[in-house]
């Protein structure tokens, strides 16, 4: 199968997987589950196979500081959302990251365990800067558009994001593929049918799981070239789960299910 259509069958089936299991557990627990890499996961795994195992273990490094600037864009929104509307919490959380990023593209220098700090230290800051609404959330309702247009812009992002890596270079992909373009979307969803506190859960949920999405870069940097690809991504998605299992647990108590 070309490696075009492998791109365009799998990224849509991720992202529809996990939108259905964020729909149906409420806005805490749909944070959590878009902050896994569905969209640089897929990124990185092609570049490894279009642009070899060294341009990708270096542009995992770069996603992997593209979740400092995720982080960003957290406290910008919450900032923002109970104060201004939609349109200004979306536009300040995209302003936030594109500064933290280009920033933080300095840190690819930095030795990997340096990195390593800097992002779980933008993480913990992040979730303490961000409001705890103490409410409980069941699903919400959601337009017939949603789903497809997550899919098609997950599709349109991980294609072209692979296409112009030998231009935008390792470090710049890698930071470009974790532009939170779902949370913006699930945010801005959540800000307008249930209001800024309930957005504010979004966010907080994303960010107890990008520790998960934090040790899948770690573990595709250090294992592409020395074990392999398809060993890498394996480790990867397996230690990512794992420890988004535990953050599912936490976020769950929280959460009030749909009615069957």
């Amino acid at each position: 199968m070309p490696l075009l259509l492998v791109k365009i069958v799998l990224t849509p089936v991720l992202i529809g997987t996990a939108t259905l299991a964020a729909r149906r557990w409420g806005p805490t627990v749909g944070g959590l589950l878009i902050a896994l890499p569905l969209t640089s996961g897929p990124v990185l795994l092609f570049m490894s196979l279009d642009q070899g195992t060294g341009f990708a273990a270096e542009a995992a490094v770069g996603s992997l500081v593209g979740l400092a600037a995720i982080a960003a864009f957290c406290v910008a929104y919450a900032w923002t959302d109970r104060r201004a509307g939609v349109a200004a919490s979306v536009a300040a959380g995209t302003v936030a990251f594109a500064v933290a990023g280009t920033v933080l593209h300095a840190a690819l220098g930095l030795p990997l365990w340096l990195v390593v700090v800097i992002v779980v230290a933008a993480i913990a800051g992040a979730t303490l800067l961000v409001p705890r609404s103490g409410l409980r959330h069941g699903s919400l309702p959601h337009p017939a558009w949603d789903l497809p247009m997550r899919m098609l812009v997950a599709t349109g992002l991980v294609v072209g994001v692979t296409a112009l890596a030998p231009v935008l270079g390792p470090g710049w992909s890698g930071i470009v593929a974790t532009f939170p373009v779902y949370l913006a979307v699930m945010a801005a969803f959540t800000q307008r049918h249930a209001g800024a506190a309930a957005a504010d859960d979004v966010l907080r949920g994303l960010l107890a799981g990008l520790y998960g999405t934090a040790a899948f870069y770690v573990v595709v940097t250090l294992g592409l070239e020395a074990i392999g690809i398809g060993a890498t991504f394996a480790a990867a998605v397996v230690i990512a789960l794992a420890i988004e299992a535990v953050a599912l647990r936490i976020a769950r108590p929280g959460v009030t299910p749909e009615p069957a």
